[in-house]
C-alpha cells in the first residue's frame, strides 16, 4: 500500500470513527447547556424539586394523616434496611456502586441482546442514577409524536437522561442517590416514595421491612399497576420471587433462604392513605381548612352572611393557625403550600384518647341511640320528622337539601331545566350508601337517598386539657367520608341547659351567694316592654318540693328552669353575656331573658373551653391544637401556638361552681354516671336538652380533662320528642361515659381519678347543704323534662 493509499485510509478512518465521536459531544455539550431544550442548573440538582406530603402528627407521635398532591414523605438513608437496598440493587443495577451514572457495559448488553438479538427479557441498560434522574425530571409527553419524530425525541431525552445522572453522581453520594431514588419512585395507590409505600401495603415503616415485604415492594418499580398486590396479587407474587431470585443469585441471600421465602403467601395491611379515613378525619379537615384561609375580602362575603365575614377578620387576626399557610412565607418569597411544602404539623391531639372518643361514639350512636330512633319513628308517615311537621314544612326541607346537593349543583352546571332536574332525582340509579354496619351498594332515586340521610342521628365530641388548652380528642360526627359537616367547629346548636352553670356562676362570686343559699322553688317572671306579656320560663316539676325553699346545689342538680330564672333576675341578660364572653363563648348572644334556660346558639367548642374555666381555677385558656410546625428539614417555622389565658373568676368561684356541679353527678340529671357507669372518681358536669329533645348536651369534667358531647338531627325537626332517649342524660351523656371508661381504663394517659383541688380558704363555705335529702335513684324517675320554652 503507497503513501496515497494510506493516507486516503487514514481519512476514511476518521471520517468513519472519529467524526460521529465529535458531533456527539458537541451534541452532548448542546443538550447540557441547554440549548436542546431544558436542562436543569446545578441549583436545581442541589436542591431538587419535589411534592411533599404534609403529616399531620399526634402528640404522642403518631401520623395522624397527610395533606397531598403526591403522597410521599421523605426518608433517610440510615432507616432504608440493608434487605430493601440489596433487593433494589440486585434487581435493578448490580453495578451501582462501580459506575458513575452510566453502566457501559450494561448498555452494550442492551445494544446485542435487546436491539441485535431481540431478546426483551435480558433487562434493561438504565442505571438506578438514571431512573432518579427520570423521576426527578419526567420527560415530556410523546404520545402526539410519530415515527422518526417519536425515535429522535427518546433519544434525546435518554441522552438529558444521561448526563442528569452523571451530575448527580458528581453531587451526592451513593447512600444519598438511593435515598432519593426511595423517595421518588410511584407505588401505585396514590402512593409515591417508600416511606408511603410500606405505610399503605403494610402498615409499617421502611426499617421495619422484613424480606419478603422489601422484595416485593422493589419488584413493583417496574410496573406499579401491573405488579399491584390489590389489583394483581398473582403477578405481584411472582414479580416478588423474581427478585428474591435476583438477591441469591447476587450473594445477598443463600439458596435456602431464598426457597423459604419464596413458599410464603403475600401478607398485606393494605390501608390506602385517604382525607377520608384514619383517625381525626373531622380534625384533619377542620385544620386543612384553618391554615389554607385567605385573608377575608368582604367582597366575598354577601350581605346575609356579614356575620361570618366579621368572624373571619377576627380569626385572621388574633389566630395564629387561621390562614398560617398564607401569612408565612418560604425564604424565597413564596407562601406556604400544605400540599406538597413537606410540612409536619404538631397537634395536640392524643392518638389514643382519639381512638377511644371515636369508638365510644359509634358504640353508642350505632348501637344504642340509632336502633332506638328507628323503632321510635316506626309508624309514622312523616318520619324522620315530628309529627308536628306539616307536608308543606317537610317539603321545604326536602327543596332546600336538593339545592344544596352536589348533584344540584352539577346539574344547573350542565345547564340542565328544572324538569330534567326533577326527572334526574326521582331516577332510580346505583349507589353507595352509609350504614352503621358497613357501607352497602343499593338503587335508590337521589331525592330517596336524600330522605334515608336524614333519618341519622349526628353527634360531636371535644376533649380538652384546661390547664394547657391542649385539645386532645375531636370527633366532628359519625362518619366523615358521608357526613362532613362538622359538630365541634362549624356548628351552633342550642345549649340548653349546659348554659346554666354560666348564670350561676354569677351568684358564686365573692361576696354573693353560696352553693347553700336558698331560693323559692316557684315560678319567676320577667316584664317585658311595650305591654307585652311577662315572660316565664317553662317550670321544671320537682316532686316534694313544689313551692318549698330550696339550696342553689339542688336547683342546678335538678337543672329547674325557675332557679336560673331566679339567679338572673338578681343581676341582667347583659352581665351574662359578659361573663359568657370572657369564658370565651364569641357566638352570637342575643340580650334575652331566655338566656337563662340556654336559648342561645354555641359552638361546641366554645362550651368546652368554657367549662375549661371551671376547673383550672377560674383562669380561660383558649382551645389550642397545634403546637408547632415544621419545614421539610425539621426546623421549626412555627413556633407561636400557645393558649391565650386570662383569669375571669376567683379561684373560690370556681370552686364553688365544681361543686354546684358535682351535685349533678351525685344526685340530679347525671346519676347513672354512678350507679349504671360505675365512676367513683370526682366529676362535675351538666346535661342539657332543648324543646321537645331536638338537642342533647353533656359536659363532663374531671381534674384535667373537660370533654363535651352534642347529639341532635340535622333538622331540629329530627328529634325523639318527649321523655327517654331525646334527653342529655340518654343521648349524649352515654358517650362520655364509653369514652372516660377507655380512657382510664388505658394507665399509659395521665387523665386524673384525684379530687378536685379545694382552696384553703374554702372551709367555711357551705357546700354540701347536707341538712337536705339527696336524690340517689334513676336520674330518669324525677320529673324534670328539661325543657326551656321561650
Amino acid at each position: 500500500m503507497n503513501d496515497i493509499q494510506k493516507n486516503k485510509a487514514v481519512k476514511t478512518f476518521w471520517i468513519i470513527f472519529m467524526i460521529p465521536i465529535a458531533l456527539m459531544a458537541i451534541l452532548f455539550m448542546l443538550i447540557s447547556s441547554g440549548n436542546m431544550g431544558y436542562m436543569p442548573p446545578f441549583e436545581e440538582l442541589e436542591n431538587p424539586q419535589s411534592n411533599l406530603a404534609s403529616e399531620v402528627i399526634s402528640s404522642d407521635q403518631e401520623l395522624l394523616g397527610k395533606y397531598y398532591r403526591e403522597n410521599r414523605t421523605i426518608v433517610q438513608f440510615e432507616n432504608l434496611p440493608a434487605h430493601l437496598v440489596n433487593a433494589l440493587v440486585a434487581t435493578e443495577d448490580i453495578r451501582f456502586y462501580e459506575h458513575s451514572g452510566i453502566d457501559g457495559r450494561g448498555l452494550l448488553r442492551v445494544l446485542f441482546k435487546t436491539v441485535i438479538l431481540r431478546d426483551k427479557s435480558s433487562g434493561g441498560g438504565s442505571t438506578i442514577t438514571q431512573q432518579l434522574a427520570k423521576n426527578l425530571f419526567p420527560r415530556d409527553s410523546i404520545n402526539d409524536r410519530s415515527g422518526i419524530s417519536k425515535i429522535a425525541h427518546l433519544a434525546l431525552a435518554k441522552f438529558k437522561e444521561w448526563i442528569i445522572a452523571v451530575k448527580l453522581e458528581r453531587n451526592y453520594t451513593k447512600e444519598e442517590i438511593l435515598a432519593m431514588y426511595f423517595n421518588t419512585v410511584p407505588f401505585g395507590s396514590e402512593t409515591y416514595g417508600i416511606k408511603s409505600a410500606a405505610r399503605t401495603y403494610f402498615n409499617s415503616s421502611p426499617d421495619s421491612l422484613n424480606i419478603q415485604e422489601a422484595a416485593m415492594l422493589v419488584g413493583m418499580v417496574k410496573g406499579p399497576s401491573m405488579f399491584n398486590p390489590k389489583r394483581n396479587p398473582r403477578r405481584a407474587l411472582l414479580r416478588r420471587n423474581t427478585v428474591l431470585e435476583q438477591m441469591e443469585k447476587n450473594d445477598f441471600l443463600s439458596e435456602e433462604e431464598c426457597d423459604s421465602l419464596k413458599k410464603l403467601p403475600l401478607r398485606l395491611d393494605y390501608k390506602i392513605q385517604s382525607h377520608n379515613q384514619g383517625l381525626a378525619t373531622y380534625f384533619r379537615e377542620y385544620l386543612r381548612m384553618a391554615m389554607t384561609a385567605k385573608l377575608p375580602d368582604r367582597e366575598n362575603y354577601s350581605e346575609n352572611n356579614l356575620a361570618k365575614y366579621r368572624e373571619d377578620s377576627t380569626e385572621w387576626a388574633d389566630n395564629p393557625l387561621y390562614g398560617w399557610c398564607n401569612k408565612n412565607h418560604k425564604p424565597n418569597g413564596d407562601t406556604y403550600d400544605i400540599y406538597s411544602d413537606g410540612l409536619k404539623i404538631y397537634t395536640t391531639i392524643n392518638s389514643k384518647m382519639q381512638k377511644y372518643a371515636e369508638e365510644a361514639m359509634t358504640e353508642h350512636m350505632g348501637g344504642d341511640l340509632q336502633p332506638a330512633f328507628y323503632q321510635y319513628k316506626k309508624g309514622n308517615k312523616k318520619a324522620p320528622f315530628d309529627w308536628q311537621m306539616t307536608d308543606q314544612q317537610i317539603r321545604r326541607v326536602y327543596s332546600n337539601a336538593v339545592v344544596r346537593s352536589e348533584r344540584y349543583i352539577m346539574l344547573k352546571r350542565a345547564k340542565k331545566d328544572s324538569a330534567e332536574i326533577v326527572e334526574n332525582f326521582r331516577t332510580p340509579t346505583h349507589m353507595q350508601v352509609f350504614k352503621w354496619t358497613g357501607d352497602v351498594d343499593t338503587i335508590m332515586s337521589p331525592i330517596d337517598s336524600i330522605r334515608y340521610y336524614k333519618f341519622f342521628l349526628h353527634a360531636g365530641l371535644m376533649s380538652m386539657e384546661p390547664q394547657t388548652g391542649y385539645v386532645r380528642a375531636y370527633v366532628g360526627d359519625i362518619n366523615f367520608f358521608h357526613f362532613k359537616f362538622d359538630n365541634v367547629m362549624q356548628t351552633r346548636r342550642q345549649v340548653g341547659s349546659t348554659f346554666k352553670p354560666i348564670i350561676y356562676t354569677m351568684a358564686m362570686m365573692p361576696g354573693q351567694y353560696s352553693p347553700c343559699h336558698m331560693v323559692p322553688n316557684i315560678p319567676v317572671s320577667f316584664p317585658m316592654p311595650n305591654g307585652q306579656p311577662e315572660y316565664t320560663p317553662k317550670y321544671s316539676l320537682l316532686k316534694g318540693y313544689e313551692g318549698k325553699l330550696i339550696p342553689l346545689r339542688m336547683g342546678l342538680a335538678y337543672s329547674l328552669n325557675q332557679i336560673s330564672a331566679w339567679i338572673l333576675k338578681q343581676y341582667s341578660p347583659r352581665e351574662a353575656i359578659d361573663l359568657a364572653r370572657r369564658m370565651g363563648i364569641k357566638s352570637p348572644l342575643e340580650e334575652v331573658y331566655s338566656i337563662c334556660v340556654g336559648s342561645a346558639e354555641i359552638k361546641l367548642s366554645e362550651m368546652v373551653g368554657a367549662y375549661g374555666t371551671f376547673i383550672n381555677k377560674g383562669v380561660y385558656s383558649e382551645p389550642i391544637v397545634v403546637t408547632r410546625i415544621e419545614d421539610k428539614n425539621n426546623n421549626i417555622i412555627g413556633s407561636t401556638f400557645k393558649s391565650k389565658k386570662r383569669e375571669v373568676i376567683s379561684e373560690g368561684t370556681a370552686y364553688r361552681m365544681i361543686s354546684l356541679m358535682q351535685g349533678v353527678v351525685q344526685m340530679g340529671t347525671s346519676t347513672r354516671l354512678r350507679y349504671k357507669y360505675k365512676f367513683t372518681n370526682d366529676i362535675a358536669g351538666k346535661t342539657g336538652t332543648t324543646n321537645n329533645n331536638s338537642d342533647a348536651w353533656f359536659i363532663g369534667c374531671v381534674p384535667n380533662l373537660v370533654t363535651g358531647v352534642w347529639v341532635g338531627g340535622e333538622e331540629r325537626s329530627i328529634r325523639f320528642g318527649e321523655g327517654g332517649y331525646g334527653q342529655g342524660a340518654s343521648a349524649a351523656l352515654p358517650i362520655w361515659a364509653l369514652y372516660m371508661q377507655r380512657v382510664y381504663k388505658d394507665g399509659t394517659l395521665e387523665v386524673s381519678k384525684d379530687n378536685f383541688d379545694i382552696p384553703e380558704y374554702a372551709d367555711g363555705i357551705p357546700m354540701n347543704c347536707s341538712k337536705y335529702k339527696e336524690f340517689q335513684g334513676d336520674d330518669d324517675e324525677y320529673i324534670n323534662p328539661e325543657e326551656e320554652a321561650y
